[in-house]
């Protein structure tokens, strides 16, 4: 391994809200300003997803259309920042759910819990999301972590030296189902985590459903990269991911 591993201890030190500690009985978004402050309340480390407008702003969402969360059709990619954070979530019991940018999100938390963010690709080489989450990172004294599943992402957070911890978010297998936009030959390199050297992520987010496996193994035990398991749904779960990673990416209940 020919880079130096930035994990400070914050970075796996508490559980991690998937997209905030949301809660669809409560009408509590994922992604949303409730949703963090939920989170906040109760201590945990928050991961959320970005994805960028049509103005180039970092909006704090994990879906690329609008439909399953917002109730209408089309990209998100069509709308302004600030056309899109209008648009309330259909589910959401509370005005301020709806979609948020980054800045938002970030003057929100204010540094009180660590927020890892993960960077939505389209796999496409378009650097701006990165640079754009990279901008608002630098303004931002609070423990800060990025991650994405696009090696190309983590080789521009890299390009634009980013001080911050850089992880890849990985998993066992690729399916066409799941990824119809990649080829084949781009899905088994990323299931081969063929990019692993060139990118040098600081830890890696793996799937629950694919352990037991040997990469969160080796980089855990042989690089000494710590390890973060999504999405863990029950108490079972999080006793598996215990035996194999270092902390959960969890919702469905408080652990």
């Amino acid at each position: 391994m020919s880079w130096t591993v930035n994990a400070p201890l914050w970075l796996t030190a508490r559980p991690i809200a998937h997209r905030g500690l949301h809660d669809a009985a409560r009408g509590c978004v994922e992604n949303s300003l409730p949703a963090a402050r939920r989170a906040i309340a109760r201590n945990y480390a928050i991961e959320c997803d970005v994805q960028m407008s049509a103005d180039g702003e970092a909006l704090v969402i994990h879906d690329e259309t609008l439909m399953r969360l917002v109730g209408i059709a089309g990209n998100l990619s069509a709308l302004s920042a600030q056309d899109a954070t209008q648009l309330v979530y259909k589910a959401s019991r509370n005005p301020a759910g709806r979609i948020a940018t980054l800045s938002s999100l970030l003057a929100e938390i204010a540094g009180r819990v660590p927020l890892i963010i993960e960077i939505k690709s389209r796999f496409d080489g378009d650097a701006r999301l990165a640079t754009r989450v990279v901008e608002l990172a630098a303004h931002y004294s609070g423990p800060l972590a990025l991650k994405s599943f696009d090696p190309q992402v983590l080789r521009t957070l890299r390009g634009l030296h980013v001080s911050l911890p850089v992880g890849l978010v990985a998993q066992a297998h690729y399916t066409a189902r799941d990824w119809p936009s990649l080829d084949e030959t781009t899905r088994q390199a990323l299931a081969a985590l063929s990019d692993f050297a060139s990118t040098g992520p600081d830890f890696l987010s793996w799937r629950l459903s694919d352990l037991p496996h040997a990469a969160p193994l080796l980089c855990r035990a042989g690089l000494g990269l710590p390890v973060m398991v999504w999405t863990v749904r029950t108490p079972q779960e999080q006793s598996l991911a215990a035996r194999f990673a270092d902390q959960i990416i969890f919702e469905g209940f408080e652990a």
